[in-house]
């Protein structure tokens, strides 16, 4: 099975190019301003032209309205929506239902207890993504560069593709793919020379690392 690989928080040139070479299957386009790898729809698209094709477009948003998600899809091909928030499954189902998108909900995870919305948003999206819970009063709800328990994903059954995150880095992502028998694996931090920063060489080291592992172990 060939591992699914997600280089999120694409905001230059340089950073889509090298996910773009790496061959990486979907990059993500953050649409959340106190994010250090916000971009705006028009920013977005300007980069999104430069490769036709190439890795899914995916669009980051966390609590956004419904103006705000038709704004940035005016600009930007989106291929996938991913909600980072407290969007309910209501929220979810409506977004996918008014946007004709499928849509991939992010998860927090530190602990056993919080699988339990797995169950009610499994009917509405068509991916999931688990990543570390961020930190009591946090100011971004991922990309924090921390990872969660990944046994806690072990043997686990998840009724949609999904995707591993939280601080996932070249060296310890074959490393998590083979503990949580995951997929696929979303990266942002880790693959940065600067906070907000993509590194070609990291990305490149990230892809080929990720597609090499086994989640068999």
């Amino acid at each position: 099975m060939a591992i699914e690989v997600k280089i999120c928080g694409i905001r230059d040139a340089e950073g889509l190019h090298a996910a773009a070479d790496a061959a990486a299957d979907l990059i993500g386009f953050v649409f959340f301003p106190p994010s250090p790898r916000a971009v705006t729809p028009a920013q977005a698209g300007a980069l999104s032209a430069l490769r036709p094709g190439g890795p899914l477009r995916v669009g980051l948003f966390v609590d956004a309205t419904d103006a705000e998600i038709a704004a940035v899809l005016a600009a930007v091909p989106l291929g996938l929506i991913q909600l980072h928030g407290e969007e309910t499954p209501a929220r979810a189902a409506a977004i996918r239902a008014r946007f004709g998108l499928p849509v991939m909900k992010a998860i927090g995870v530190a602990e056993e207890a919080d699988f339990a919305p797995v169950a009610d948003f499994a009917p509405v999206v068509d991916r999931f993504l688990f990543d570390a819970r961020p930190p009591p009063g946090g100011p971004l709800p991922g990309g924090n560069a921390q990872p969660f328990e990944w046994r806690l994903m072990a043997g686990r059954s998840v009724p949609r593709p999904w995707l591993l995150a939280g601080g996932l880095t070249p060296g310890n992502v074959a490393e998590a793919i083979r503990i949580a028998g995951a997929p696929g694996v979303d990266v942002s931090s880790g693959v940065e020379r600067a906070r907000g920063v993509k590194d070609a060489g990291l990305v490149r080291d990230f892809v080929a690392a990720a597609k090499g592992a086994s989640p068999t172990g």
